[in-house]
């Protein structure tokens, strides 16, 4: 049996009256690196705070290292590094000293994984980080949370403010870093892009559940977006083997697990009027795109 670090049953929460998700229930083994996706409300921020500890759901429990977050020995919780949404305290102060002063909190403290990241943004160690640009405040962010070299790192919308250059930069980094040091790591983000360089496995979630929980390769090899011609205005009929079938003027789109022969064997059984039925393999924002629909 794989070593979960996390393990969340049948979690159930509202906002007042707005229930946002209920009975949902996940595990992230050791040495994986989890990508939650979702669109804006479906939970995934409220996901991040109960992991942490600042929100107890409606209902449902969740475990980290094997104890219920809630009543967590507070020693073991400084083996998880969380950062939410990339700030940084203490702007006065620079490079050095800021790292000086984040390691006599944390015994574990290693400022390699720091000065390195540092080093690759090209900053020199007596720069104040209030002068520095909105991304690289991120990543100094990020830099402390590495050095403390928890087991697990929880990172809410962590490419949030970071240029293109900037966030290649951090996903690859941490990538490395997450295989090198066995470190377990769940995180959002809204830029799919980097979350398909960097997890190993995703949860795509959809208003109030999960619609997907996969190693990324598995999806991406099994998805594929599907396109045909039908007379203008057909209604496709509804079925779950089919994602947000869609037609604009007599062109039919959608998405499905389906081969590209089911899938022509089913529109034959269902005596769909198709031509010119076409499938291709999809990235993870298509495909997020695909299973969730557009708007």
């Amino acid at each position: 049996m794989e070593n979960n670090i996390i393990e969340c049953k049948n979690l159930t929460h509202y906002y007042g009256k707005r229930l946002i998700y209920e009975n949902l229930s996940f595990n992230v083994p050791k040495g994986r690196i989890l990508g939650l996706l979702g669109k804006n409300g479906t939970g995934k921020t409220t996901t991040i705070n109960i992991l942490s500890g600042y929100l107890k759901p409606r209902a449902g429990e969740c475990y980290i290292f094997g104890q219920e977050i809630q009543k967590m020995d507070p020693a073991l919780r400084t083996n998880i590094g969380l950062l939410i949404e990339g700030h940084v305290q203490y702007q006065f102060m620079t490079i050095a000293e800021i790292e000086k002063f984040y390691a006599s909190f944390y015994p574990q403290w290693k400022k390699e994984a720091y000065y390195e990241l540092m080093n690759k943004l090209k900053v020199a160690p007596g720069q104040r980080i209030a002068r520095m640009s909105c991304g690289q405040r991120s990543q100094v962010a990020l830099g402390l949370i590495l050095a403390q070299n928890p087991e697990l790192l929880v990172l809410d919308d962590f490419s949030l403010g970071l240029d293109p250059g900037y966030r290649r930069l951090f996903v690859d980094y941490l990538r490395d870093y997450a295989s090198s040091e066995n470190k377990t790591v769940f995180l959002t983000s809204h830029i799919i892009q980097d979350m398909e360089r960097l997890v190993d496995d995703c949860i795509i979630m959809d208003y109030g559940k999960i619609l997907i929980q996969q190693p990324v390769k598995e999806l991406l090899a099994g998805i594929s977006h599907y396109t045909c011609t039908v007379p203008e205005g057909y209604a496709f009929p509804v079925s779950d083997e089919f994602y947000h079938p869609s037609l604009i003027r007599n062109t039919l789109e959608t998405y499905s697990f389906l081969s590209p022969q089911e899938v022509e064997n089913k529109l034959k059984e269902w005596q769909v009027p198709f031509s010119e039925l076409k499938s291709e393999k999809v990235n993870l924002e298509d495909a997020f795109i695909g299973l969730t629909g557009k708007y």
